[in-house]
């Protein structure tokens, strides 16, 4: 049990959500007293979320779940900035068409884990685009813009990590932290929201915006965040030599998304259990206690009930159906990652190396051929020697396909049509 009186807070510490809160006591207070309306910030950098993004999802989920209003706020005019927190170089300039896409293939996730509509608890979906996209500059400027000191802005770990490594920020980004200050203020003008959440590295611009809603007479807003997602040796979580784990299944399928939680490490399996599935904390206490090879088990549940968090239950069984035949039987799933490719590629033969780059197991020939010096590379379970070998017509299966593997968790099958 946390110190916390309210059950939001409580849920929270108990389960490692917690980084930093802005006055604890008095958030505490007032979430055990009334319901209260928070929010998370979402800007649409890419067509999906990836992993690292499900901490703070799921503190939107766990506020809901506690009888709270969250709000998940699409960033559709901050994007158009870009956010200089744990960056070292600019954001690639999107255009408006990009952002449109890129917002449509993010909001989908949300749908998994809070209900939306118009009732008191449910959840809001806002899009700051609404109120930023139409500011007058010089109104702006002198409404919000005097509020902020440019000496205290200098000082936010987001700014001065990049002016100490000498790495340039534009004024664009620099203007950054106001917009997300003027979101916050804005959120409470709209719908009484008291409280913004998001990951550590957001601290310093959530501040800003509690110091904004001070200065531009808003009641009392409140800050809290959670630790990145990291594994036990302080690496953050989701990046493959594949590229990142986005949450859309078109750009990493529920296999592959069971995988890589099954290979986590034996350090980091109850944290992420209590992280990222919503099983009750005395049965993850229970699998906290295997010890030896039974840690597998607590993986492989772990595996399933996060990948049925994002991808539905009937797909999470599927994919531990999958791994189950593919590693305990040998046998030949069909439902393995399938990579379509010409027959005529096949004839007179498809590079090793370009083969595994096609299915993403790789991100160039040179890692494919590190790989295979390393003997980390299989084609039909018969480890590759030679990095010239090519792929033909007399390497399918009876199944019409062939089976490639990097290591002795991730597989590919290629299949030509």
């Amino acid at each position: 049990m946390s110190a916390y009186k309210s059950e939001l807070l409580d849920v929270l510490a108990s389960r490692g959500f917690i980084h930093q809160v802005s006055e604890p006591e008095a958030l505490d207070a007032l979430a055990r007293s009334s319901k209260i309306t928070a929010y998370i910030g979402f800007d649409c950098t890419a067509p999906s979320l990836h992993i690292g993004n499900l901490m703070v999802i799921m503190l939107l989920y766990w506020l809901q779940q506690t009888g709270h209003r969250p709000i998940a706020l699409m960033g559709g005019g901050t994007t158009r900035v870009g956010d200089p927190s744990g960056k070292d170089e600019t954001r690639r300039i999107l255009t408006d068409q990009i952002i449109n896409e890129n917002l449509r293939g993010i909001r989908a996730v949300f749908a998994k884990f809070l209900k939306f509509g118009e009732g008191p608890g449910d959840a809001v979906m806002a899009n700051n685009a609404d109120w930023l996209n139409s500011l007058n500059y010089i109104d702006f400027l002198r409404d919000v813009g005097r509020h902020f000191s440019i000496n205290r802005m200098l000082s936010f770990d987001s700014v001065k990590t990049r002016l100490d490594r000498e790495q340039e920020l534009s004024f664009l980004e620099f203007n950054y932290m106001i917009l997300q200050a003027y979101d916050f203020v804005e959120l409470n003008k709209r719908y009484g929201c008291v409280l913004q959440m998001g990951a550590s590295d957001q601290w310093g611009n959530i501040v800003s915006g509690i110091d904004l809603g001070r200065r531009m007479g808003t009641p009392q807003l409140y800050a809290l965040t959670c630790p990145l997602l990291t594994t036990s040796s302080g690496a953050k979580m989701g990046k493959t030599a594949a590229g990142a784990v986005w949450l859309n299944a078109d750009m990493v399928s529920p296999y592959d998304y069971w995988q890589y939680l099954r290979n986590t490490d034996d350090a980091d399996v109850v944290r992420l259990l209590k992280l990222l599935t919503v099983m009750p904390l005395d049965e993850i206490g229970r699998l906290a206690a295997l010890k030896g090879q039974d840690i597998n088990e607590a993986k492989k549940i772990l595996a399933t009930e996060a990948t049925a968090m994002i991808h539905g239950r009937a797909a999470a069984d599927a994919a531990a159906e999958t791994a189950r035949r593919t590693f305990e039987e040998g046998a030949l799933a069909q439902t393995l990652p399938t990579i379509e490719i010409a027959r005529t590629e096949l004839d007179p033969g498809l590079s090793v190396l370009a083969a595994f780059v096609k299915a993403g197991l790789v991100t160039s020939n040179g890692d494919a051929r590190r790989q295979i010096k390393g003997g980390g590379i299989r084609v039909n379970d018969v480890a590759v020697t030679d990095e010239k070998m090519a792929l033909t017509q007399s390497q399918l299966t009876p199944e019409g396909v062939i089976k490639l593997s990097l290591g002795r968790k991730r597989h590919v099958l290629l299949k030509p049509v």
